[in-house]
């Protein structure tokens, strides 16, 4: 079962496509990461997903409503969290949990509790005279303490300091519950996401590129260094999956993106008999800038 479904989403504004034909399932029970540069269309692709733009072509679902259709008890099983989200900042962080509270049925005291003294939220006073860091923490606490099937959150961690982005994704992974729980976030953050997430998508130019387990595609990229044997590097063979890093000196380094394919070792040995060949995991984020820069790549052949 999936928490969110889309078929051929797209929105356009004017000549801008930036969410072009999106094809996405989020399982249920996920932490699923939506990742990307700036400007890949993670933003507007949240904003379809709650229903805050209308689409220009293409249908998605969101526990099992049409997006366009979600009502009062659909909201109360979906939290939701923006870098860009108004509170009422008069309230304090007690005072706004204290507004929220008779809104959803589902609401749990003494999980309030606990997140409020996990995340440090014990100011009385106004959430204007706060931190970013601390409204986005009582943002987050509002979203959470309801208990919710579903939370979606759009980029969370921007500029916020290492201590406040460590206390939220504690709260989001330590999070109890009696019910299955899916986590949605979009962020360009990937330190953060690669302790968070077990599904990876990476969008470019308003297009999923990729959508997978997080263990599955980090078996896949693997970057190879292949040291020549006459003072220069070797060639790069045209491989399907081979991706051109650059040389230095005498290496050759190239990321293999196909690396659990059957044959992966015996291609790499036999394009390059006799040389040096050294294959080394690759973390989040130097996948997410090799897909990067294909995407600019393919973008400046088009």
């Amino acid at each position: 079962m999936n928490a969110i479904e889309t078929r051929g989403l797209t929105r356009t504004f004017g000549t801008l496509d930036a969410v072009r034909g999106l094809d996405l399932d989020v399982p249920a029970g996920s932490i699923f990461a939506l990742i990307g540069p700036n400007g890949a269309g993670k933003t507007t692709t949240i904003k379809l997903l709650m229903n805050l733009l209308q689409p220009t072509k293409g249908t998605a679902t969101v526990l099992g409503t049409d997006v366009r259709r979600l009502g009062l008890k659909d909201w109360q099983r979906i939290g939701y969290v923006s870098e860009n989200q108004e509170l009422p900042e008069w309230m304090s962080p007690s005072e706004l949990l204290d507004y929220y509270r008779p809104f959803y049925p589902t609401w749990d005291d003494a999980l309030r509790g606990r997140l409020q003294d996990a995340l440090g939220l014990t100011a009385a006073k106004p959430l204007r005279t706060l931190s970013r860091g601390t409204r986005m923490k009582a943002a987050l606490l509002a979203s959470l303490t309801f208990c919710p099937e579903l939370v979606v959150l759009d980029e969370p961690f921007s500029g916020l300091g290492p201590l406040v982005r460590d206390e939220l994704v504690r709260a989001l992974l330590e999070m109890p519950g009696q019910r299955p729980w899916t986590v949605f976030v979009s962020s360009h953050d990937v330190d953060e996401v690669e302790r968070l997430a077990d599904w990876i998508g990476f969008m470019n130019e308003g297009r999923l590129m990729l959508a997978e387990p997080m263990d599955t595609l980090m078996k896949r990229f693997r970057q190879v260094e292949v040291v020549g044997a006459q003072g220069a590097p070797p060639p790069l063979p045209r491989v399907d999956g081979w991706e051109l890093q650059g040389t230095v000196g005498r290496t050759l380094r190239f990321v293999d993106m196909l690396h659990t394919a059957a044959d992966a070792e015996h291609r790499i040995i036999s394009a390059f008999p006799g040389l040096t060949v050294r294959v080394s995991p690759m973390s989040l984020r130097d996948i997410f800038l090799t897909l990067a820069r294909r995407g600019a790549a393919l973008k400046e052949t088009a």
